[in-house]
C-alpha cells in the first residue's frame, strides 16, 4: 500500500494540469453514477418484500410454487431454469385438513379470492371462512350457506339489496341468483378496494372456476405456539404435496403477486442492463483515463531523462488514480441515488412495482461503484503508462514528440478477435430466428463496440484518411483539420469511441422498439377483421357471446380470454421459459376466421380444440416445432400440457402468439371473464348493452397506445446509456482542445487568424461526429437487422426524424465541445 500512496509528483500533476484531471474526474463520476443507480435497483429487487396484510393474523401461509421450472442440461451442467407464472398457482384445498392436525395449529382455513360481476359492477368474492383471519364481521343476518352471499355495505347499496333479497351475480360458474344471507363490514385484512361479497367455503372453489383448489391456506396458531416450530410442523405434514410454507414477509408475496414481478423487473434492470451499463462505463472511463495519461507522455519522458525510474513513474500514475478516483466515485454516487429514486418511482407509477415495496439504499452498491471506478482508473493508468515507464529515456522523448503509428500487439490481437467474433455472431444471428437471433444479436453489439475501443487508433486513422479526401477540397482550415486528424489518431480515437457508443446503443434500443411496434400495429390492423369489438373494464358477462350471437344481423361472435402461457424455447443447454401472449377462443376456428385473419401459413384453424393449439411462426421457430408436433407449455397456473400444433400463423406479434380453445384455458386463470368480444355483422347500437363498442381501427389504436405506454423502458435505457456516452464524448473533446493550447498558440504565431483556427477545430469536431455516427450506425444496423427479422420477420423500421435527431445531437455536441474550450484557450492571445 505504501507504493500506492499519493506522492508529491502526483499532487503536482493534479495541481498544474487541472483540465486533464477534471476530465478524468467527470468520467469516473459518471461511471459511479450509473453503476450505483443500477446496483441500488438490483439490491432492491433482491430484497423486495411487502408486509402481510390479508394474512397478518396467520403466522403461517401455505401456497403453491408460483414458478414453472425447466430442467436444462445434464451431468455437471444440469441446472433449473425458472419462470414466474403468469397467473396464480393454487393448492389442493384438502391440504387444510392435514395442516390443521399439526400440534399447535388452532385451525387452517382455505382462502379463495375471485372476481364477481353484478351487471356492470365488479365485486371481489371471498370464501366466508377468511373472516377468521381478515377480521370481517357480520353487521346483520347470518353466515352464507350454499346459494347464499354476504355483501358489504358498498355492494348492498349498489344492488339495492337487503337481507333476504336475491341478487343475480356472474361468476366463473355462470350467472345465478344468490340469496343475501347477511351484511358485513370488511376487516383490516381485506385490503382490496371496491365492493365485496362472501360465499360459502364449500361453494367458493366452483364459483372461482377452480373446483377443489384454494388460492392459499391460512394457518392460525394456538395460544403460545412458536411460529418457526409451527412452520416446520406444517412443512413436514405437507411433504410431497409440492406446497410451499411461508412466514414473515413471505406471506406478503403470497397475497401480492406483484412482488415477484417487481423482483424480476428490478433485478433485470439492475443486473442485465446494469452489466451492460457497467461495461459502457468502463469503456468510456478507461478511455478518458488513458487519454489523460497519454497527454502527459512528454512529462513522463522528461522525468525518465532526468533519472526517474520506471517504478516511480508507475507509482505516480497509481497515486494520481488514488487522488481522483475515490472522490469522483463518492460524488457520482449522490446523483446515482437520485437516478435510482427517479427510476424506481417511474416503475411504481406504471404498476411494475407494488406500492408497499420501497427502494433499498445501502452501502454495498455505493462501495462497488467507487471500487469499480478506482480499479478502472488504476488499470487504465497502468496500461497507458506502461510503455513510457519501461522504455529508454531517449526513446521516450522521441515517442513523446511524434505519435506512434503502430498500436500494441496485445491490443491489436484482442481487437481483431473481437471483430472476428462480432462477424461470426452476425452470421449466426442472420441464420437464426426468434429469440435465438435476438440473443446472438446482443453479443454482436458488445463485440463490435469492444473492437472499436481496442482498435480505436487504426479506426480513427482510417476515418481520417477517408474523410480527409473530402476535407482537402474545402479550404485551408479543412485541410489542416484533416492533417491533424491523421497525425493524432489516438487523440481522435478517444473522441470517436464515446460517440460510437452513444449512437450504437441508443439506435439499437430505440429502433428495436419502433420496429416491433410498427409490425405489431400493422398485424393488429390487418388481423382484426371483425366489424365490432366489444370490451368491458370488469370483463364481459358470461353470456355476452350468446347474447351477441342472437343479435339480429350478427354473422359471427367470438369471445377472447387473454392471458399468457410459458413455452420452453431455445435448444440444447441454452433453453428458457418464454412468456407468450395467448388467446382462448369461444367457438370454433372457422368462426374465429370470420373475425380474425391470423395469416395462417400451415395447418388449419378448424382443428383448434381440446389438446390442439395454433401458434405464431416466430414462436414455432424458437420452440423448434411445426404442424403435427407436440408443444410443451405451462398454462397460466403452472399446469403442464403438451398439445398438438394444428396450425402456424404469421400475426402473433400483433394478436396472440398462441391460440387455443377457451374451455382448456378458463380453469387455469383467476378471471374467467372474456376480455374481448369480436363480432361480424349487426350494428353497434344493439351491442352497446354488452360493453364498450368500437370498430376494428379504433380497437387497433387502443392496443397500440397500450404498447406505447410500455415503451418508456427502452427509451429510458437509451437515454441513460446514450446520455452517459454523450457526456463522455463532450468531456473527451474538451480535454483534447484544452490540452492543445500550445499548438493553437503556435498556429496564431505563424499567421493563422482566430477564425481560421476556430474553423479548423470545427472541421475536426465535425469529422469526429460524422465518423462516430457512421460507425455507430453500422454497428446498430448489423445488430438490428437479424434481431428484428428474428423477432418480427420484417426489416427494422427507423423513423427518419428520430435518427436525424440522434445525428444532429451528435454533431451539435461535438461542435459545442470544441468551440467553447477553444474560445477560452484563444482568449487573450495575439490575434
Amino acid at each position: 500500500m505504501r507504493s500506492l500512496a499519493p506522492n508529491g509528483l502526483a499532487r503536482a500533476a493534479v495541481r498544474f494540469r487541472p483540465a486533464s484531471f477534471a476530465g478524468t474526474f467527470v468520467a469516473l463520476m459518471m461511471a459511479a453514477l450509473i453503476v450505483s443507480a443500477c446496483g441500488i435497483l438490483l439490491e432492491t429487487g433482491a430484497r423486495a418484500s411487502v408486509p402481510a396484510k390479508r394474512y397478518a393474523k396467520a403466522p403461517v401461509v401455505v401456497a403453491a410454487d408460483q414458478y414453472a421450472r425447466l430442467v436444462v442440461g445434464s451431468g455437471d451442467s444440469r441446472y433449473e431454469a425458472a419462470g414466474q407464472l403468469p397467473d396464480t398457482a393454487r393448492v389442493d384445498a384438502a391440504l387444510a385438513g392435514r395442516a390443521a392436525r399439526v400440534p399447535g395449529v388452532e385451525t387452517a382455513v382455505p382462502d379463495f379470492t375471485f372476481p364477481v360481476r353484478r351487471g356492470d359492477t365488479a365485486l371481489t368474492g371471498h370464501g366466508w371462512g377468511s373472516h377468521a383471519f381478515t377480521g370481517a364481521a357480520l353487521t346483520s343476518g347470518a353466515a352464507p350457506r350454499t346459494g347464499e352471499v354476504v355483501l358489504d355495505a358498498a355492494a348492498a347499496r349498489a344492488a339495492k339489496a337487503a337481507v333476504g333479497d336475491t341478487v343475480t351475480l356472474d361468476t366463473a360458474a355462470g350467472r345465478a341468483g344468490f340469496r343475501v344471507s347477511g351484511l358485513a363490514k370488511a376487516g383490516p385484512g381485506d385490503a382490496a378496494e371496491g365492493a365485496r361479497g362472501w360465499f360459502a367455503d364449500a361453494q367458493s372453489p366452483a364459483l372461482a372456476g377452480h373446483p377443489g383448489k384454494a388460492d392459499a391456506i391460512a394457518v392460525l396458531a394456538g395460544h403460545g405456539a412458536d411460529t418457526e416450530a409451527l412452520a416446520a410442523g406444517v412443512r413436514k405434514a405437507l411433504a410431497g404435496s409440492g406446497a410451499k410454507v411461508h412466514t414473515g414477509d413471505g406471506r406478503g408475496a403470497v397475497e401480492d403477486r406483484g412482488v415477484g414481478y417487481a423482483r424480476e423487473t428490478l433485478t433485470g434492470l439492475g443486473g442485465s442492463f446494469g452489466g451492460i451499463a457497467a461495461m459502457v462505463a468502463v469503456f468510456t472511463a478507461s478511455g478518458t483515463v488513458a487519454l489523460s495519461v497519454a497527454q502527459r507522455a512528454r512529462e513522463f519522458a522528461l522525468l525518465r531523462a532526468v533519472g526517474a525510474t520506471p517504478r516511480q513513474i508507475r507509482r505516480a500514475v497509481a497515486a494520481e488514480a488514488l487522488l481522483v478516483a475515490p472522490l469522483a466515485g463518492l460524488v457520482g454516487c449522490l446523483p446515482g441515488i437520485g437516478l435510482a429514486h427517479w427510476w424506481f418511482g417511474q416503475l411504481k407509477d406504471r404498476g411494475a412495482v407494488p406500492g408497499p415495496v420501497h427502494l433499498h439504499v445501502s452501502w454495498i452498491p455505493l462501495v462497488v461503484a467507487v471500487g469499480m471506478g478506482l480499479l478502472t482508473a488504476l488499470a487504465a493508468g497502468w496500461a497507458a503508462g506502461r510503455r513510457p515507464a519501461r522504455i529508454k529515456p531517449g526513446q521516450a522523448l522521441t515517442e513523446a514528440s511524434v505519435e506512434r503509428l503502430r498500436p500494441g500487439v496485445i491490443r491489436t490481437v484482442l481487437g481483431l478477435g473481437a471483430l472476428v467474433g462480432g462477424g461470426f455472431l452476425t452470421g449466426l444471428a442472420a441464420r437464426s430466428a426468434g429469440e435465438d437471433a435476438a440473443n446472438a444479436a446482443l453479443g454482436v453489439v458488445m463485440l463490435f463496440m469492444l473492437a472499436v475501443a481496442l482498435l480505436g487508433p487504426l479506426v480513427a486513422r482510417l476515418c481520417a484518411a477517408l474523410f480527409g479526401l473530402v476535407l482537402r477540397g474545402l479550404g485551408a482550415a479543412a485541410s489542416l483539420a484533416a492533417a491533424n486528424s491523421r497525425t493524432n489518431a489516438r487523440r481522435l480515437a478517444s473522441a470517436i469511441t464515446p460517440i460510437v457508443l452513444a449512437m450504437a446503443f441508443a439506435s439499437t434500443l430505440v429502433f428495436l422498439h419502433t420496429s416491433e411496434s410498427r409490425v405489431a400495429a400493422e398485424q393488429l390492423r390487418a388481423g382484426v377483421t371483425a366489424d365490432h369489438v366489444v370490451t368491458h373494464p370488469a370483463g364481459l358477462a358470461t353470456d355476452a357471446v350468446d347474447r351477441a350471437a342472437r343479435t339480429p344481423g350478427v354473422d359471427a361472435a367470438v369471445g377472447l380470454l387473454d392471458t399468457q402461457v410459458l413455452v420452453p424455447v431455445g435448444s440444447g443447454d441454452d433453453r428458457w421459459l418464454q412468456g407468450s401472449a395467448t388467446q382462448g377462443i369461444s367457438g370454433s376456428g372457422a368462426q374465429l376466421a370470420k373475425v380474425q385473419d391470423l395469416d395462417v401459413r400451415g395447418g388449419s384453424l378448424d382443428r383448434v380444440g381440446e389438446g390442439r393449439v395454433a401458434i405464431d411462426q416466430t414462436l414455432a421457430t424458437s420452440a423448434k416445432v411445426e404442424v403435427g408436433d407436440k408443444l410443451p407449455m405451462y398454462l397460466p397456473d403452472g399446469t403442464r400440457i403438451s398439445p398438438e400444433v394444428v396450425a402456424v400463423y404469421g400475426r402473433g406479434l400483433g394478436l396472440a402468439a398462441v391460440t387455443m380453445d377457451r374451455a382448456s384455458l378458463a380453469a387455469h386463470v383467476t378471471s374467467g371473464f372474456d376480455s374481448t368480444l369480436l363480432v361480424r355483422g349487426g350494428d353497434a347500437k344493439s351491442l352497446a348493452p354488452l360493453g364498450r363498442v368500437t370498430d376494428a381501427s379504433g380497437y387497433a389504436v387502443e392496443q397500440t397506445t397500450d404498447r406505447e405506454l410500455n415503451a418508456w423502458a427502452n427509451y429510458t435505457m437509451a437515454a441513460v446509456l446514450g446520455g452517459f456516452a454523450a457526456v463522455a464524448a463532450v468531456n473527451t473533446l474538451v480535454m483534447t482542445v484544452l490540452d492543445r493550447r500550445c499548438e493553437l498558440g503556435m498556429l496564431r504565431l505563424v499567421g493563422a487568424t482566430r477564425r481560421q483556427v476556430m474553423d479548423m477545430l470545427r472541421w475536426e469536431g465535425l469529422l469526429v461526429a460524422v465518423a462516430g455516427i457512421v460507425l455507430g450506425t453500422a454497428i446498430a444496423a448489423v445488430t438490428l437487422v437479424p434481431m428484428v427479422r428474428g423477432l418480427t420477420g420484417e426489416a427494422p423500421y427507423i423513423p427518419p426524424l428520430v435518427y436525424g435527431s440522434f445525428a444532429a445531437a451528435a454533431v451539435g455536441l461535438a461542435l459545442l465541445a470544441v468551440t467553447l474550450p477553444a474560445r477560452a484557450a484563444l482568449r487573450g492571445r495575439k490575434g
